[in-house]
């Protein structure tokens, strides 16, 4: 048996997954399961399985994206979703922390990973969004939320979803007319403008994006209220003021460990003294890690999914008050598959784009990130905090009940 088989077999047991070799020769590996969609991959090459075996997640990614790795039966997705069905995280949990020198590994590799995120914060966040306009109109809603989407029914569309999400981080923030409003990685501008449409509020969002930066204000001026909405280009550790409200939705995966303090503190100082922030962030449900090789290199360079307990030692002892903190499990593998359709759905004009590797970069991307979130260890956190004990009420029936009116307006 070729070493990939016995490194596949070990994944997996439920489902077929035919395997067509270089040479020629093909194994079957796992039990058929009608609960299980069966797969048929090809190796191009014999160098194609040793790059899997070497590297599993950075390997299958770039011998996917170079042809070399080749889906017959299914897709790309099929795939990955009979991987990771197979090895869910709740089954893993405990199995590397009993083997000393892998915990040992992993603990250098963070340390390392820390370090590199400290550095060319702007070039970073370029390396992703400022991809072409056109990219992101093909895979996401109109209102260009490159975030989770709350789906108050797995049924709804990502338009729908999209809006149930906004409108649950404006509930939370307990917004009124007049409120000075922080959106710390504002991204296109979307949530800025909904927060003032909807509650009267003035918004400043800050990116380090120059193409969100542009597409921001001009949205802004095209709806009449550039005065009450506006953007910089700047680090949020520059930001001078005093703000009602803070939010930040999608950027805090980009601060970094080594700076979470930095981030809590800056806050908390932008904070007037009954204000209310609110973070919406990818998470880990278990402890640190490492950051995806195939994601640091190829999709979110300097980018990290943070534990809850890293978050919450980034607050810890700066007075601020943990007034809520919701946990979204599914809500982010629903809003990428919807991304992932639409983008499978757009191939030829992505190919025309980029080219077919960036197609099929897209396609691993998304796909991998939506089964890690239904099989895996992501999560989503929605953390809120305050400066005052009092600023928040004692009970979560606000939340549904300032939904419902927002939705309704």
């Amino acid at each position: 048996m070729a070493l990939i088989d016995r490194f596949l077999a070990r994944a997996v047991k439920r489902g077929i997954l035919t395997v067509h070799h270089a040479d020629g020769s093909t194994n079957r590996i796992g039990t058929a399961d009608p609960d299980y969609r069966d797969v048929t991959i090809r190796f191009a090459d014999r160098g194609a399985a040793l790059a899997i075996v070497r590297h599993p997640a950075l390997g299958a990614a770039e011998m996917f994206m170079d042809g070399r790795l080749i889906v017959e039966d299914g897709d790309i997705r099929d795939l990955i979703e009979l991987l990771k069905r197979n090895t869910p995280w709740a089954s893993r949990v405990g199995q590397l922390e009993a083997v000393w020198p892998v915990k040992a590994f992993g603990a250098v590799a963070r340390r390392v990973d820390r370090v590199n995120m400290a550095r060319r914060s702007r070039k970073n966040v370029a390396h992703h969004y400022d991809l072409s306009d056109r990219l992101y109109d093909l895979f996401l809603d109109a209102d260009r939320q490159y975030s989770c989407a709350y789906f108050t029914d797995q049924a709804n569309t990502l338009e729908q979803a999209q809006a149930d999400k906004k409108a649950h981080i404006a509930a939370k923030l307990l917004l009124e007319p007049g409120m000075r409003v922080l959106d710390i990685g504002c991204g296109w501008g979307g949530m800025a403008l909904y927060l003032h449409a909807k509650t009267g509020a003035e918004v400043l969002g800050v990116t380090l994006s120059e193409e969100q930066l542009k597409v921001a204000r001009a949205r802004a001026e095209a709806a009449g209220v550039a005065d009450k909405v506006k953007f910089a280009l700047i680090d949020y550790r520059h930001v001078t003021g005093t703000f009602d409200r803070i939010v930040s939705v999608g950027m805090f995966e980009h601060v970094g460990p080594a700076h979470y303090r930095a981030f809590f503190r800056k806050c908390r100082d932008l904070l007037s003294e009954d204000g209310i922030m609110l973070v919406h962030t990818i998470g880990r449900m278990g402890g640190p890690g490492v950051t995806d090789g195939f994601v640091a290199k190829y999709i979110f360079p300097g980018g990290y999914n943070p534990s809850l307990s890293e978050i919450v030692r980034g607050y810890e002892g700066l007075k601020l008050f943990p007034t809520d903190i919701e946990v979204l499990r599914l809500h982010y593998a629903l809003t990428l598959d919807q991304w992932y359709d639409r983008t499978t759905a757009a191939r030829e004009q992505i190919v025309a784009l980029y080219d077919e590797r960036f197609f099929r970069m897209w396609q691993f991307y998304l796909t991998g990130a939506a089964a890690a979130f239904r099989h895996g260890g992501l999560c989503n956190y929605q953390i809120q905090l305050s400066r005052s004990r009092l600023a928040v009420p004692i009970t979560r029936d606000y939340i549904g009940e300032a939904e419902a009116a927002l939705r309704a307006s």
